[in-house]
Order: C-alpha cells, then structure tokens, then sequence
C-alpha cells in the first residue's frame, strides 16, 4: 500500500495569516514554497483511498495526490488525530456546501466523537449521512476499510486536550510500518518508562516515523507564551537522537510552524538535521508500507 505526504505545515498553512515576517513574505512571492497543513493519503491494495486528517486545504491536497496517479475519489474513510484547527477544519467540505457525499467513515477516538456530535455543524452531517462516526480502540488497530491491505493502530499521546484527545497513528502494510505523530506536548509525557525514542519506535516496531517538527527552537516564538502551545523543539529532539545509526528507523519532520528555518533547505539548521542522517518531510513523497 501506498502513504502519500499531502501536508508539512503546522494548522496555520505556510505562509500563515496574518504573519509579516520575512519567512512568509518570501512564500507569498513565491507561491512554489507554500505547503499545506499535515495530512496524508493512503492508498490500499484495493486501490480504496483513506485520508489521515480533514484540511480545509483538501481540494489542493486531493490535486497533489491525484497528480502523483489514478486515484479513487472519494476517499472510503478519512481518521482524525485530534481536534485542533489544521486536522479537522476541513470535516465541513464533505457536506451538502460542497461535495454532497454520503457514507463516509470517520475514524475517531470517542471524545473526538462526541465533540463532532455536540457541534452543530457536523451533527447535521451525522443527521443527513454524510458520514457515519466510527469510535476506534485506542488500543487495538482497525482496517479503515474491508480489503484495503493495511491496518492502523491508534496510539494515546498527551497534549492539549481542551476539545479531544490526541493520538498518533501507526499504518502497517504487509511488509512496513509508518507512525505519523505530528502533535505531542513533550517527549517526557510521551515516553513511557526508561526508553529513549530510538527504543520507543523499535519497540513499535516502526520503520518510518513523521514526528513533530514545529518548531526549530523556542526562539520563534518570542512573542507568545510556549505554555500555550507546547511542542518539543526539533534541537531537542536531535540531542536526544544522536547520529542516525545504519539499522535505526527513517525520522522525519513534519507539521513546521511557518516560523520554523527547516522550510528553507538551503538552511543551516536543515543541513545539520540531514548531516545527522534524519530526514525532513516533503509534500509528495510516497511511502510504500
């Protein structure tokens, strides 16, 4: 099966509204270098689709992935991480407004589930079949679909919990597996026991990870209070992973803040990330599991 990068950019896209820096002044000259907020595409053995993720940017997020091939549309099911602007705001364009489709699975954890349900806007989705909410295990892995060839195995990750819960997800083809976690509040709270990350994904049984990017360091957000938004920064991250060893998983970086250097590759802070042998996410690139 096939996993597809549909986004990198943290829920405010990049460039962000309202931003007057120089980092997105350069993207809105230059329209090649704006990226879409997290999401992937998931293509089965059945060639059924599945999205991780409901963008508003959906319409361009479909058009890069139907560029890269043939694809069935719509997607059979799309699963939501968490509640958080970038990962579900786009749940609306489903509806009535604007595709008028029916049937489709929304895979979800139950507090997920109960804000979609309390929320007047996607209640009436529920009512008028526009989708059908399925409460995973947050334990135990689903097939999105009958046949699609693939699994994924919700895993509980702290942070922010204001409207739902937080996971990440594992995706296991027939013969590789993927985490993608684009959120997390500190490895510390995420890490369970005296493991380092490097055991956490071997214990998982992970070949590839897309793991939270979104800030270099805390130095980009001078003018807010970290508190509010709790990510760990990326030189963290690498203190705590060394040097790539040659039998350790393929790490990459994804949901970058519009602030974070690593959106410029030519950027000293993304040449000492690759020199250590870690890897950061691009839009389009495909993994087969």
């Amino acid at each position: 099966m096939e996993v597809t990068v549909l986004g990198i950019a943290q829920d405010g896209g990049y460039p962000q509204v309202g931003c007057l820096k120089d980092c997105c002044a350069k993207a809105r000259d230059d329209p090649t270098l704006s990226r879409m907020p997290v999401s992937l595409g998931l293509k089965g053995t059945d060639g059924s689709t599945h999205m991780i993720e409901a963008s508003r940017m959906m319409s361009e997020q479909f058009g890069l992935w139907s560029s890269l091939g043939n694809l069935d549309w719509p997607p059979s099911s799309f699963s939501l991480t968490h509640a958080h602007l970038g990962h579900i705001d786009g749940l609306g364009l489903l509806g009535r407004e604007v595709m008028g489709l029916s049937g489709i699975k929304v895979h979800c954890s139950e507090s997920m589930s109960a804000l979609i349900q309390k929320t007047p806007s996607w209640e009436i989705m529920i009512d008028q079949g526009v989708i059908e909410l399925v409460i995973w295990n947050s334990t135990g892995p689903f097939e999105p679909s009958e046949g699609c060839g693939f699994t994924i195995t919700p895993i509980p990750v702290p942070h922010r919990s204001e409207l739902s819960d937080n996971h990440a997800l594992i995706i296991r083809g027939g013969t590789r597996s993927l985490l993608f976690m684009p959120d997390q509040d500190s490895w510390s709270e995420t890490l369970v026991g005296d493991v380092d990350i490097l055991q956490w994904l071997r214990q998982m049984d992970i070949d590839i990870a897309l793991i939270d990017g979104t800030f270099w360091d805390y130095s980009e957000i001078s003018n807010r209070d970290v508190t509010e938004i709790p990510h760990p920064t990326v030189t963290e991250t690498l203190r705590r992973l060394g040097i790539k060893g040659d039998k350790d998983p393929e790490i990459h970086f994804t949901h970058l803040n519009h602030t974070n250097p690593l959106f410029d590759e030519r950027s000293l802070q993304s040449e000492k990330l690759v020199s250590m042998g870690w890897e950061i996410c691009k839009e389009g690139s495909v993994f087969y599991l």
